[in-house]
């Protein structure tokens, strides 16, 4: 749905996996072998994917001033289950959370969200306002006050809403 580019480092597979499914058509990319493979997950590890997208999801919507978009498992709880171990790389002393175990879609999400707060990206990661919508976008505004995905789409409706309705 976005123009925008991709998020930042890690934060482009959370983005990424929010946006497996599109809203307004139903169309979710997990129902494909090739949507799933993007990922790295199993056809049997679905219905946990499509729980992680949509407690993601929530927490983007949380990051933009938004209410959820329905009741999901805290973000918090599922990402307690993907142990991280924290790497010290001998040449220069830099420290990484990495997965304990790469494989998993859970153990790189976590990892992701780990390593864009302390890099001070994460709550610039959103999920658009429309609510047919609510595709995640990195907002790039300097006051990080971004509302939808795209002006043009997204942005242009509510406008063009609030206007029909003002004038009665």
């Amino acid at each position: 749905m976005s123009e925008r580019s991709p998020a930042p480092g890690g934060l482009a597979l959370v983005e990424s996996l929010v946006n497996t499914v599109d809203l307004e058509s139903g169309a979710d990319a997990l129902d494909t072998a090739e949507g799933r493979a993007r990922f790295g997950i199993a056809e049997g590890e679905v219905a946990r994917a499509r729980e992680l997208r949509e407690s993601l999801r929530v927490a983007l919507l949380a990051h933009a001033g938004h209410p959820p978009h329905r009741t999901v498992t805290p973000l918090g709880e599922l990402l307690a289950a993907a142990p991280l171990v924290l790497t010290v790389a001998a040449a220069d002393g830099s420290a990484a959370l990495t997965p304990a175990d790469a494989r998993p879609l859970l153990s790189r999400v976590a990892a992701a969200v780990a390593d864009s707060l302390v890099a001070g990206t994460w709550i610039r990661l959103k999920a658009c306002e429309a609510v047919d919508c609510h595709w995640a976008y990195y907002d790039r505004s300097p006051a990080g006050r971004g509302r939808w995905c795209s002006m043009q789409v997204c942005g242009a409706r509510a406008k063009m809403r609030r206007y029909r309705a003002a004038r009665g």
